[in-house]
């Protein structure tokens, strides 16, 4: 029996609507918040042909496939080689998907995404943001009419639950009534350390508002999930993870400011990440199907998703010769020594003291920093690896 979505309120956590899209433009435009942030990524920006533009706008498709597709890819064109996607062939036709992806960085995985699939003709997703992002009002205004649907972090245990049914109804909504596809990370914030894997937490969420009670199966299969691969060849926040490694190393009730998160945003955003590529995995509900067959508890049942959805993402990264200097320098061996030359490792090793050069602490400790670092680079070749024995 499937759900009655409408008797959940989703205002505090939906984008805009498209009769809310002319008042939320004149809040931006009223708003320096939005004029400083994009100053300071396009300094040569008229502003008042921006506004214009922006006024132009009646709509949320039209403002996401204009100003916000244009402004991504000024984005990778300042701080990509490249930004490229592959696997367009394996997304069901006619039909939308819950993208579930690796997380490499906080604005700009969903944003190349939705961007790659404009290109490609499949239409952008709806994005999954964390409320800890929104750290200002004209944030949390851009992001609702970039399609983005809000999730409530840092609450309560009672208020989890019922957010978590609330998001969970609202994804199912989605997909099934409004017809828009899905994206949202395969876990709550970065695998810091690259080593990626889904969270039984997020397919609980999933299956929570499901229409068919006592099958999360079934409810995860009516979402039509496809795992996608992201790989950069450089992360330019590498550094400021190892640092939050030593600092939670050296202080265990450590916890990052909103200011650490806007540097984050930030660095991630204009620097340098070298090649970009996404890769769209296969869906799964042929592999879930078969899962039927063995009568696994609920918890057994979400980690065996968990491990499909991950040898997925393992199967289709995309290595450069970072990843293949990072797993030798950090294991010391010459494993992978035909995949690069000299002047593979000798730039690798370069930027790698760069990074470590930014790292600002009292009592840094470079042997840690360095070792996190090359742990970033390898961990995803490593999975990799160990997903094809």
């Amino acid at each position: 029996m499937s759900t009655d979505y409408s008797k959940y309120n989703f205002d505090d956590i939906r984008p805009f609507n498209n009769d809310e899209v002319h008042d939320a433009i004149e809040s931006l435009v009223s708003s320096d918040g939005l004029k400083n942030a994009l100053h300071y990524i396009m300094p040569d920006l008229d502003w008042d042909q921006f506004v214009q533009a922006m006024r132009m706008c009646k709509t949320k498709e039209r403002f996401k496939t204009t100003l916000a597709y244009h402004a991504v890819m000024e984005i990778a064109k300042k701080t990509t080689f490249s930004l490229t996607i592959s696997g367009r062939s394996r997304i069901p036709k006619d039909k939308p998907c819950t993208f579930i992806s690796n997380h490499r960085d906080i604005v700009l995985d969903a944003a190349f995404l939705n961007a790659l699939l404009l290109d490609i003709g499949h239409g952008m997703t709806q994005v999954a943001i964390g409320d800890n992002l929104l750290i200002h009002p004209w944030i949390d205004t851009i992001v609702r009419l970039n399609n983005c649907f809000i999730v409530k972090r840092d609450i309560s245990v009672r208020q989890l639950l019922k957010s978590s049914m609330q998001l969970s109804a609202y994804i199912h909504y989605t997909i099934r009534d409004l017809k828009e596809s899905v994206w949202i990370a395969q876990r709550e914030g970065r695998a810091k350390n690259s080593n990626d894997h889904t969270q039984n937490s997020v397919l609980k969420m999933l299956n929570m508002a499901g229409g068919v009670k006592d099958n999360p199966l079934q409810n995860l299969m009516d979402l039509n999930i496809v795992p996608i691969a992201i790989s950069y060849e450089y992360d330019p926040c590498d550094f400021l993870k190892a640092k939050e490694f030593q600092q939670k190393r050296d202080n265990p009730d450590f916890i990052k400011s909103k200011r650490d998160d806007l540097l984050n945003m930030e660095t991630g955003m204009l620097h340098n990440k070298g090649r970009v590529h996404f890769t769209l995995g296969s869906p799964i509900n042929d592999k879930l199907a078969l899962l039927e067959k063995k009568k696994l508890d609920k918890n057994a049942l979400f980690t065996a998703i968990a491990n499909i959805i991950d040898k997925e993402i393992y199967k289709h990264y995309r290595f450069y010769p970072s990843n293949y200097v990072a797993y030798d320098l950090l294991h010391h061996s010459v494993y992978f020594r035909t995949n690069y030359d000299l002047r593979d490792k000798m730039q690798f090793e370069t930027y790698l003291q760069k990074q470590i050069e930014k790292i600002d602490l009292p009592d840094k400790n470079e042997i840690f920093l360095r070792t996190k670092i090359l742990e970033m680079y390898s961990n995803p070749l490593k999975n990799h690896m160990d997903n094809m024995e």
